[in-house]
Protein backbone atom coordinates (compact mmCIF):
# COMPACT_ATOMS: atom_id res chain seq x y z
CA UNK A 1 0.00 0.00 0.00
CA UNK A 2 1.02 3.68 -0.85
CA UNK A 3 -0.10 6.36 1.34
CA UNK A 4 0.24 9.79 -0.40
CA UNK A 5 -1.03 13.58 0.20
CA UNK A 6 -3.47 14.78 -2.36
CA UNK A 7 -5.68 17.66 -2.83
CA UNK A 8 -9.40 17.35 -1.19
CA UNK A 9 -10.55 17.82 -4.52
CA UNK A 10 -8.16 15.50 -6.52
CA UNK A 11 -9.96 13.06 -8.98
CA UNK A 12 -9.32 10.10 -7.24
CA UNK A 13 -10.59 12.36 -3.73
CA UNK A 14 -13.60 12.95 -5.64
CA UNK A 15 -14.08 9.51 -6.42
CA UNK A 16 -13.83 8.21 -3.07
CA UNK A 17 -15.68 10.87 -1.42
CA UNK A 18 -18.85 10.41 -3.49
CA UNK A 19 -18.63 6.39 -2.56
CA UNK A 20 -18.68 7.80 1.15
CA UNK A 21 -21.48 9.92 0.49
CA UNK A 22 -23.71 6.70 -0.73
CA UNK A 23 -22.84 4.79 1.80
CA UNK A 24 -23.37 7.53 4.37
CA UNK A 25 -26.99 8.07 2.23
CA UNK A 26 -27.62 4.03 2.63
CA UNK A 27 -27.13 4.00 6.35
CA UNK A 28 -28.77 6.96 7.36
CA UNK A 29 -31.62 7.72 4.84
CA UNK A 30 -30.75 10.68 3.55
CA UNK A 31 -28.18 12.76 1.42
CA UNK A 32 -25.00 11.90 3.03
CA UNK A 33 -23.05 14.32 4.89
CA UNK A 34 -23.36 17.74 4.07
CA UNK A 35 -20.76 19.65 6.53
CA UNK A 36 -19.49 22.64 4.17
CA UNK A 37 -16.33 21.48 3.29
CA UNK A 38 -13.56 23.12 0.59
CA UNK A 39 -10.55 21.70 -0.77
CA UNK A 40 -8.22 24.25 0.68
CA UNK A 41 -9.48 23.52 4.39
CA UNK A 42 -6.78 20.50 4.00
CA UNK A 43 -3.97 22.12 2.87
CA UNK A 44 -0.35 21.80 5.08
CA UNK A 45 0.02 23.16 7.42
CA UNK A 46 -3.51 23.89 8.91
CA UNK A 47 -4.54 20.45 7.32
CA UNK A 48 -4.10 17.79 5.13
CA UNK A 49 -5.51 14.95 3.11
CA UNK A 50 -4.31 11.43 2.36
CA UNK A 51 -4.51 8.69 0.00
CA UNK A 52 -4.40 5.01 -0.01
CA UNK A 53 -3.61 3.04 -3.23
CA UNK A 54 -2.84 -0.68 -3.65
CA UNK A 55 0.05 -1.82 -5.89
CA UNK A 56 -1.83 -1.56 -9.74
CA UNK A 57 -2.22 2.96 -7.89
CA UNK A 58 -6.30 2.28 -7.71
CA UNK A 59 -7.46 4.31 -4.33
CA UNK A 60 -8.62 2.56 -2.09
CA UNK A 61 -9.15 4.77 1.12
CA UNK A 62 -8.66 8.12 2.34
CA UNK A 63 -8.65 10.36 5.36
CA UNK A 64 -7.88 13.93 5.90
CA UNK A 65 -7.61 16.63 8.85
CA UNK A 66 -8.44 20.53 9.29
CA UNK A 67 -7.31 22.62 11.74
CA UNK A 68 -10.23 24.06 14.31
CA UNK A 69 -10.06 26.88 16.37
CA UNK A 70 -12.74 27.89 19.25
CA UNK A 71 -16.19 28.70 17.77
CA UNK A 72 -19.71 28.53 17.62
CA UNK A 73 -20.06 25.09 17.00
CA UNK A 74 -18.49 23.90 19.89
CA UNK A 75 -14.62 23.12 18.94
CA UNK A 76 -12.07 23.97 21.28
CA UNK A 77 -8.58 25.89 19.95
CA UNK A 78 -5.96 23.33 18.52
CA UNK A 79 -8.41 21.04 17.46
CA UNK A 80 -7.58 18.78 14.26
CA UNK A 81 -10.98 17.60 12.89
CA UNK A 82 -10.91 13.76 11.17
CA UNK A 83 -12.92 14.45 7.70
CA UNK A 84 -13.60 11.60 5.21
CA UNK A 85 -12.14 8.61 6.40
CA UNK A 86 -13.53 5.74 4.26
CA UNK A 87 -11.98 2.35 3.05
CA UNK A 88 -13.50 1.26 0.26
CA UNK A 89 -15.40 -2.66 -0.02
CA UNK A 90 -12.61 -4.43 -1.48
CA UNK A 91 -9.75 -2.76 0.81
CA UNK A 92 -11.39 -3.03 3.90
CA UNK A 93 -9.51 -5.39 6.29
CA UNK A 94 -5.74 -4.68 5.66
CA UNK A 95 -5.37 -1.98 8.38
CA UNK A 96 -6.03 1.25 5.42
CA UNK A 97 -7.87 3.04 8.32
CA UNK A 98 -5.66 2.58 10.87
CA UNK A 99 -2.64 3.65 9.09
CA UNK A 100 -4.10 6.33 8.00
CA UNK A 101 -5.44 7.84 11.15
CA UNK A 102 -1.83 7.24 12.26
CA UNK A 103 -0.47 9.46 9.99
CA UNK A 104 -2.72 11.73 10.67
CA UNK A 105 -2.37 12.16 13.96
CA UNK A 106 1.03 12.38 13.42
CA UNK A 107 0.71 15.26 10.55
CA UNK A 108 -1.77 16.99 13.10
CA UNK A 109 0.80 16.93 16.29
CA UNK A 110 3.50 18.39 13.90
CA UNK A 111 1.39 20.88 12.91
CA UNK A 112 1.08 22.18 16.68
CA UNK A 113 -2.70 20.71 17.42
CA UNK A 114 -3.27 19.52 20.64
CA UNK A 115 -6.43 17.60 19.80
CA UNK A 116 -7.37 15.18 17.22
CA UNK A 117 -11.64 15.50 17.25
CA UNK A 118 -14.03 13.74 15.10
CA UNK A 119 -17.73 13.10 14.34
CA UNK A 120 -19.14 9.61 13.64
CA UNK A 121 -22.38 8.49 13.65
CA UNK A 122 -24.51 5.93 15.30
CA UNK A 123 -24.82 3.54 12.46
CA UNK A 124 -20.79 3.05 11.62
CA UNK A 125 -20.44 0.39 13.98
CA UNK A 126 -16.73 -0.18 12.49
CA UNK A 127 -15.76 3.80 12.59
CA UNK A 128 -16.96 3.60 16.23
CA UNK A 129 -14.40 0.28 17.42
CA UNK A 130 -11.65 1.88 14.74
CA UNK A 131 -11.65 4.74 17.11
CA UNK A 132 -12.37 3.86 20.23
CA UNK A 133 -9.53 1.20 19.58
CA UNK A 134 -7.40 4.16 18.89
CA UNK A 135 -7.51 5.77 22.12
CA UNK A 136 -10.46 8.23 21.42
CA UNK A 137 -13.20 9.20 23.58
CA UNK A 138 -16.63 10.41 23.87
CA UNK A 139 -16.87 14.07 24.43
CA UNK A 140 -19.30 17.03 24.01
CA UNK A 141 -20.66 17.12 20.87
CA UNK A 142 -19.46 19.56 18.05
CA UNK A 143 -19.56 20.66 14.87
CA UNK A 144 -22.37 20.46 11.86
CA UNK A 145 -24.64 17.48 13.20
CA UNK A 146 -23.96 18.76 17.13
CA UNK A 147 -27.80 18.22 17.41
CA UNK A 148 -28.33 15.34 16.13
CA UNK A 149 -29.04 12.11 17.90
CA UNK A 150 -27.55 9.98 16.14
CA UNK A 151 -24.28 11.93 16.02
CA UNK A 152 -21.62 10.46 18.37
CA UNK A 153 -17.99 13.03 18.72
CA UNK A 154 -14.93 11.78 20.08
CA UNK A 155 -11.74 12.96 20.65
CA UNK A 156 -7.76 11.97 21.39
CA UNK A 157 -5.15 14.40 23.01
CA UNK A 158 -1.93 14.68 21.04
CA UNK A 159 0.10 16.13 23.21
Amino acid sequence: MNVRPRPFDHPDAVKLNDLVQLEYAERYGDEGDVTPLDATMFDPPRGLYLLAYDEQDRPLATGGWRSQEQNDEGYSDGDAEIKRMFVIAEGRGRGLARRILAALEADARAAGRTRMVLETGDQQPEAIALYTSSGYTRCEKFGHYRTYDSSICMAKPLA
